[in-house]
């Protein structure tokens, strides 16, 4: 037999979670044909020798809806191995969409993921108006990923209510039966489900709550009944039990949808200060139901500090509010730098508080004692001797004066981390027990949003320096890691066809130096629409990634080859792989 590809002598860790062995991979018209010793020749050869031979990794929490349309690189996720990307989540994107309604859609995006107004203004493209007409625009689409899409429960509430969807007003039974039709049509078409979010932070850049946060459970049960209709798909979810809600309150809500849609379920699960049990409780509660269940509820799960990044170049910093500040915001770089280290100036921001009508901003503005350094290479587990509030109190300092000093660093461009969830006893023990749980999945990246306020799309790099080879302690097996990157998001919103390597599966792959794998610090780059700004985070020690048999990145840098394409609806095992174990 013919192969394009043979990638030689790899250490091949193929998605199964089985020890990792020897072997060469084989590639043919886009797929694995073999894996073993392979004595045949390719056109091309690669040797893996001494390198991991990895599935393509699969990140089911992104916001590359936007992006996708006037980009073709998914960066960063493409950047850290990424190979499928899944957009629409959170209950917010672009899809569908009246012409009159463009405006509520892009201020819902831009307070709730943090995408600059004039970036959408400037790139989306507005050619569409259902969900199966973003669809088809999607499949014109090339990318150095593949890429699929979820129905988003705010549009859709905004296209069948207009200004009442927005305002949050409770929907009629026929708007209820829209609803359900507009979920059923747009996972017919290939969407791989619906979402929504119930989160009191997810609000407008005026504050407002998102259109979907104050919805019924007749109107969730409804967006269940356009998959229960359609016969297939997922349904994803942030609750609010995060802000306070009842944690068992939403479990029953959780499976009720799961009783009219017959489809799975995930949801959002974080730790913060306010619901410092929270993990412990889910999880007790996902053991219980799952146990037993044929159809299964999970949480997504982040693998380190959900940690927002403030810099004087970015949305936030602990200054952004305070009035001296306000002349100074537009400023360039250089010319802010040179005004905050004025003494003058410097002792009044110092003596004032921040001032703004957004209770969230107003939250993430007054916290300074909990927030730390970033360092290059990046510390996502800090001492808590590092933290700002630590060392005021040793140095006998403000947090605020440290913070200060700590953003003027490198002429202005030092960050700090608030690590607002997922640290709350200053370490990542939590974090441990919440990945290596059987009921959960890694994922909540949010890659193309956050813009300027983030850069989490980088974790798999981090599940494989942290977690497996650098931790001092309680570091993760190799084999559990890959899996958890690759076969088993793959496997949860129904793409069957990728994520081990193994005949018959997408050659979606990955060879990675695990001596020379490095995560650096995130960088500011003015790159999107309009001169936009966005964190990005490159990583070191992919020696190449691949997208179907192509070769998408040799050494970290891009080749050109674009083979990701958009991904209609769930994807099979593949015939040549039934017989093979899971």
């Amino acid at each position: 037999m013919h192969f394009e590809t043979i990638i030689r002598n790899g250490t091949v860790v193929d998605g199964s979670g089985k020890e990792p062995f020897v072997a060469d991979v084989a590639i043919h018209q886009g797929r694995i044909a073999a894996v073993g010793r392979i004595e045949a020749q390719a056109d091309e050869e690669i040797d893996a020798g001494g390198k991991l031979v990895t599935p393509g990794f699969v990140d089911i929490h992104t916001h590359y809806d936007g992006q996708i349309t006037w980009e073709q690189r998914m960066r960063p996720s493409s950047d850290h191995g990424v190979t499928t990307v899944v957009m629409g989540n959170c209950g917010v994107g672009f899809a569908p969409c009246r012409p009159d309604q463009r405006d509520m859609l892009v201020e819902v995006m831009e307070g709730v993921e943090d995408i600059p107004e004039v970036v959408m203004t400037e790139g989306l493209p507005w050619n569409w108006e259902s969900f199966p007409d973003y669809l088809d625009v999607l499949a014109g689409r090339q990318a150095d990923v593949d890429f699929a899409a979820q129905v988003p429960h705010s549009p859709v509430r905004v296209f069948v209510m207009g200004e009442r969807g927005a305002a949050r007003e409770a929907a009629t039974p026929e708007e209820l039966r829209q609803m359900r039709a507009i979920v059923r049509d747009g996972v017919a078409a290939g969407a791989l489900g619906v979402t929504t979010s119930r989160n009191h932070g997810h609000r407008t850049v005026a504050g407002e709550l998102a259109p979907s946060v104050d919805a019924d459970r007749a109107e969730l049960l409804a967006l269940a009944g356009g998959l229960a209709d359609a016969g297939t798909g997922v349904f994803q979810m942030i609750p609010n039990s995060h802000y306070g809600d009842d944690p068992q309150s939403d479990m029953a809500l959780f499976q009720d949808i799961v009783e009219v849609s017959g489809r799975p379920l995930s949801f959002s699960l974080l730790q913060k200060k306010f619901q410092r049990d929270l993990p412990e409780t889910m999880l007790a509660m996902l053991a219980d139901y799952n146990r037993d269940a044929s159809i299964p509820i999970r949480a997504q799960v982040f693998p380190r500090p959900i940690g927002m990044l403030y810099g004087l170049e970015l949305s936030f910093h602990p200054f952004r509010f305070h009035p001296s500040f306000q002349p100074l915001a537009d400023l360039p770089l250089a010319e802010k730098v040179a005004a905050l280290r004025d003494p003058e100036l410097r002792a009044r921001l110092l003596a004032e508080t921040p001032v703004t009508d957004n209770p969230l901003y107003m939250m993430l503005a007054s916290d300074v004692e909990d927030l730390y350094p970033m360092g290059d290479p990046p510390n996502y587990e800090p001492p808590a001797e590092t933290r700002l509030g630590a060392r005021a109190a040793r140095e006998g300092r403000s947090a605020a004066e440290l913070a200060l000093d700590a953003l003027l660093e490198r002429e202005g461009r030092g960050l700090l981390m608030m690590p607002s969830s997922n640290y709350v006893d200053g370490n990542l023990e939590m974090v441990r027990r919440m990945i290596a749980d059987p009921n959960t999945l890694i994922a909540l990246g949010d890659g193309g949003a956050h813009y300027s306020l983030i850069c989490d799309s980088s974790f798999p790099t981090f599940v494989l320096t942290h977690w497996v080879r650098d931790r001092a302690e309680g570091r993760l097996p190799l084999a559990w890691a890959v899996r958890q990157l690759s076969h088993e998001p793959a496997r949860a919103v129904g793409l069957e066809d990728r994520g081990l390597l193994r005949p018959g599966y997408k050659a979606d792959i990955n060879v990675i130096d695990p001596a020379t794998l490095e995560l650096p610090a995130p960088s500011i780059v003015y790159d999107l629409p309009a001169g936009g700004r966005r964190l990005v985070q490159r990583a070191r020690g992919y020696d190449l990634t691949m997208v179907s048999g192509t070769v998408t990145y040799r050494a970290g840098e891009a080749t050109g080859a674009l083979p990701g394409r958009l991904v209609r609806g769930a994807q099979p095992v593949p015939v040549e792989a039934v017989s093979e174990p899971a």
